[in-house]
């Protein structure tokens, strides 16, 4: 009797080094590929979304790369609670495969899931896939998670070896995919959606954007450590949304990291870890999700004035480090990683707002949001979290200016009305002698935004309303 098993692709779109796919592969007689366009999450987002098309340009590369093996990936459009026992039901499949997902509310799904197809009488099978080290692989000696980075990394290390780093030999097996011809493959209009800036944006896209990505990164991985901190330069990987989407595996980034040695590759490897670090965190403490993760922070009394947020959300705050990178999120849906602390430093100590404010719009807009890069990060900017950045450490968005952007190159580019101010006038227009103003033909009140706060007296106000709660 011929064995089918399905295989769902979520967070993991790709057809190599894949352990769902080599272990179904290797398991089964035939094999078919399958991916849902979960209207349960696709409800909430905005007509225009460039993550939507992100997925749907992996899943057109996904598609090409299968032609050669005759065969083809299922889509469907609904709850993945009825397609996917659906879709076993149609091709007969003994089992369904997946990698895990580690976030609370797919965790959620993925149970109803399985106890759908149980009761159909098929298996439901998960493997670990985005991570090196999940859930309670890496504890401390007395046998609880980590919660602060330093030891946490020193552990994973010692625990990395060549089994944890080896791919999986996908191609062995890729015979067993069940030969199918052209399947149907849903428009983004079909699916809601409109087409986004997302071609605009020249990002490599699919399997093979990725594969380009990393190419051109190992030859700039040498300078990483000291080219990451500024904006205006290629000094990151870019890799983070293919990490997100699974269009990358990480077994080959940390691989490749590690054996290739030097300080860039060690500190690149350090923010891979960094990565599970806050993985872990999130499956352990899933109330992270809501609440700080340091109980005494959790009810701050933010005063949370929405025009101020508003501001912030525009990139009109006056401040032309946080309003550049602000801009460059509105229209782009990335950040650099250093201008991602430096706005949510601003946001929660220099305009009082909740961090969850700030979590929630980057959650929205973010073309790489991961919940628990998203929550640890922001979470480490607010002081609330573990392992976080202490509360009285307060980034000066001036001095963060002049030090990571000094010639001003990234602050002209997604703020041109400041273009002819002189270098050191542009971290602090309003600071500016009037005849630099008159100079530049620049108007502080008309042709950019005066600060919306005094950093000085909200730096005060932000130590009080900390040490208060501290107690």
């Amino acid at each position: 009797m011929t064995t089918t098993a399905i295989v769902w692709l979520r967070r993991d779109l790709r057809i190599f080094d894949n352990a769902a796919l080599y272990t179904a592969l290797k398991n089964a007689d035939q094999v078919v590929l399958a991916f849902v366009f979960d209207t349960t999450i696709l409800a909430d987002l905005p007509k225009q979304d460039r993550r939507v098309e992100f997925i749907w340009e992996a899943l057109k590369d996904i598609k090409t790369a299968l032609r050669q093996y005759n065969t083809d990936i299922v889509i469907r459009h609904g709850d993945p609670l009825v397609e996917i026992p659906a879709l076993a039901e149609q091709y007969n499949a003994s089992a369904v495969y997946c990698n895990r997902d580690y976030e609370p509310a797919a965790i959620q799904r993925d149970g109803y899931v399985a106890e759908a197809l149980k009761q159909q009488g098929r298996y439901f099978n998960t493997y670990k896939d985005q991570v090196i080290f999940e859930q309670d692989e890496v504890l401390t000696q007395s046998g609880t998670m980590y919660s602060v980075f330093s030891p946490y990394k020193r552990a994973w290390l010692n625990k990395l070896d060549g089994k944890a780093m080896k791919s999986w030999p996908v191609n062995k097996f890729i015979h067993k995919l069940m030969p199918m011809k052209m399947q149907y493959f849903p428009s983004l209009k079909e699916l809601g959606f409109a087409k986004t800036n997302l071609s605009e944006l020249k990002i490599p896209l699919g399997m093979a954007g990725a594969e380009k990505l990393f190419e051109d990164f190992k030859n700039r991985i040498d300078d990483y450590k000291e080219a990451r901190d500024f904006p205006a330069v290629k000094g990151v990987s870019y890799l983070s949304v293919h990490l997100r989407f699974g269009t990358v595996s990480i077994r080959e980034l940390v691989n490749y990291a590690y054996h290739h040695g030097g300080a860039g590759a060690e500190t690149w490897l350090s923010e891979l870890i960094w990565r599970e670090f806050y993985q872990q965190i999130l499956w352990h403490r899933p109330d992270v999700v809501e609440h700080a993760f340091k109980p005494e922070y959790d009810a701050l009394p933010f005063p949370n004035h929405p025009e101020l947020f508003a501001a912030w959300c525009r990139g009109e705050t006056g401040y032309p480090l946080v309003d550049a990178a602000m801009r460059q999120l509105n229209q782009t849906g990335y950040m650099h990683n250093r201008l991602r602390m430096v706005v949510a430093s601003f946001l929660v100590k220099d305009l009082l707002i909740d961090w969850r404010w700030g979590e929630k719009y980057f959650a929205e807009h973010l073309l790489d949001f991961d919940l628990a890069a998203n929550n640890g990060g922001w979470q480490w900017a607010a002081s609330t979290g573990c392992d976080a950045q202490p509360y009285f450490r307060i980034f000066n968005p001036v001095s963060q200016s002049e030090k990571f952007d000094p010639q001003g190159k990234f602050i002209r580019r997604y703020c041109p009305e400041l273009a002819d101010l002189p270098d050191a006038a542009i971290h602090a227009p309003w600071e500016a002698k009037a005849s630099t103003r008159r100079s530049a033909n620049f108007l502080q009140d008309t042709d950019y935004f005066p600060p919306i706060v005094d950093h000085a007296e909200q730096r005060e106000a932000a130590l009080a309303l900390f040490k208060a709660a501290k107690g």
